[in-house]
């Protein structure tokens, strides 16, 4: 079911710049920046007539590194291909290398700010990040300075909005479009259903939750009980215990900490409460989350997605998997060869999507960048699922806004036609 509805180390390398800011805030850059109206075509900081620099501020410790860590593998895989092959041809005519330098903030939106207040005279632009708090962290930070914040991963619809914040924009679908599309395929069963919902408490899961709310508003499905939890916590027992209660036919649980996805299916299963699931996109692993929870297919684990799952057995032949495999294995040992969640692949198919703005981009500056990162339409990045595509043209979406409902088969995904 396709819907299009309304996440410190070196390696690889990326060109950026703008006009389209410029335009939007009335004000240049000075010299050192590049770009602004008394800049000319001086290049912004880091990039050279031969190579340029990205960096990433994820979660390389704690308890979101799995995820965190494939926010630079998948991007360090493709850069280190297209090195390889001599670097990428921008549109002012110079072929540059692509070097990727990555912090660890564990998570914690203090150190993100410190990452990017530290880097940010260093780097072309910030990408590829894992989270919300850790994202808006230092937003406004990267908009007073007019440094690009790219292809982020983070759900936040606040980061696609150009007029608000003309030096961002997200990758992945946002969490309302993501909790939309779970809750159309309930109302379409033409069923009387019920749901209990557990969300994190702060703009990642109230996204969801509202997503799903309004999706679901007036149709069949009816929500009998919603609790919240902290990003903090380490058990939500008591919540389970209590939304067990309701024998709810389906649990609407929009976490992003992978432990307690796990505790979560554990302690229902211990409780006799076996409902359909919804998971998020970016917490729904077969590899790193389901397989090692002994989820059962049977139950329903319902997910959405954009990329093909490389453990999925119907990829295990696709050439686009072959390639990305091989490309990790090669040359993302520092962070991880195995691809278990879907960062992995997001990462990879930012790189396809910066080098695609690159190729246009005919001044090295950030300026220049972001119009011409903000010129792709319909472009079927490695990996993509069939009918999703990146579009950055839409004000108000990230670049991609289209998602493919999945139903867990014990070793991977299958399309999910209906619900049941």
């Amino acid at each position: 079911m396709i819907l299009h509805t309304r996440s410190t180390r070196a390696l690889g390398a990326v060109a950026l710049g703008s006009a389209l800011a410029l335009a939007l805030s009335g004000c240049g850059r000075d010299d050192a920046g590049g770009g602004g109206e008394d800049g000319g075509d001086a290049s912004s900081p880091g990039i050279t007539d031969d190579s340029i620099t990205l960096g990433i501020t994820t979660p390389l410790s704690g308890a979101t590194a799995g995820p965190g860590t494939c926010t630079v593998a998948g991007l360090v895989a493709y850069m280190g291909e297209r090195n390889d092959e001599g670097g990428i041809e921008f549109g002012d005519g110079n072929t540059r290398t692509v070097e990727i330098e990555a912090w660890d903030d564990a998570y914690d939106p203090q150190k993100a700010l410190q990452n990017f207040q530290q880097n940010s005279t260093d780097v072309f632009a910030f990408t590829s990040g894992l989270g919300t708090p850790t994202n808006r962290a230092y937003r406004e930070a990267a908009i007073d300075e007019e440094v690009p914040q790219v292809l982020i991963q983070t759900g936040d619809p606040l980061f696609s909005d150009q007029s608000e914040s003309p030096w961002q924009i997200g990758f992945v679908p946002t969490y309302l479009n993501e909790g939309a599309a779970f809750g159309e395929l309930l109302a379409a069963s033409g069923e009387d259903i019920t749901v209990a919902a557990l969300y994190q408490n702060d703009d990642y899961g109230e996204g969801y939750f509202e997503g799903f709310q309004e999706a679901v508003e007036g149709t069949n499905v009816e929500i009998v009980e919603e609790l919240t939890y902290e990003a903090t916590d380490t058990s939500v027992d008591a919540q389970l215990t209590e939304l067990a209660g309701t024998d709810a036919d389906v649990f609407f649980n929009a976490m992003s900490i992978t432990p307690l996805v796990i505790s979560s299916i554990e302690k229902t299963k211990e409780l006799g409460w076996a409902p359909s699931w919804f998971l998020p996109s970016n917490t729904s692993s077969p590899a790193a989350i389901l397989g090692p929870a002994e989820a059962n297919p049977d139950d329903g684990f319902y997910s959405v997605s954009f990329a093909k799952a490389p453990q999925s057995p119907a990829y295990a032949e696709d050439e686009d998997v072959q390639t990305f495999l091989s490309s990790l294995e090669e040359y993302a040992g520092e962070y991880t060869t195995t691809p278990d969640f879907p960062h992995c692949m997001w990462s990879y198919m930012i790189g396809a999507t910066l080098e695609e703005a690159f190729a246009d981009m005919e001044e090295p500056t950030r300026d220049a960048f972001m119009e011409s990162l903000r010129g792709i339409s319909n472009l079927e990045a490695p990996l993509m699922l069939d009918g999703t595509s990146v579009d950055t043209t839409q004000d108000g979406q990230p670049a991609v806004s289209s998602l493919v409902v999945q139903k867990y088969n014990g070793a991977g995904y299958d399309t999910a036609e209906s619900f049941g």
